[in-house]
């Protein structure tokens, strides 16, 4: 007979604990590694300009920046800055 899915869990939480009296061993103290909130976002300086798109992009982007509860313009933006970024031929230093 196949057991249902979740059976060998229900199992294995039905298991009594067995403890002990023993004193608890502090572990190794971890560093914290992640950055503080302020850098996780990131914060680039923005020009403001004027572009005309087509009703037709307009639309498309206000529909997705919707769905992804994002403003439509830094999706826009966001979409530029990538392609910038893939077609930037500007050596490294």
């Amino acid at each position: 007979m196949a057991l249902a899915i979740g059976d060998k869990e229900r199992n294995a939480m039905s298991k009594k604990m067995q403890y002990t009296d023993e004193p608890l061993k502090m572990g190794e103290r971890v560093k914290d590694f992640l950055p503080p909130p302020s850098q996780l976002v990131k914060r680039e300086k923005t020009v403001k300009i004027t572009l005309e798109l087509t009703e037709k992009s307009l639309a498309f982007f206000k529909q997705q920046a919707k769905r992804q509860s994002v403003p439509y313009q830094r999706m826009i933006r966001g979409l530029i800055d990538a392609y910038a970024d893939r077609y930037d031929d500007t050596p490294l230093a």
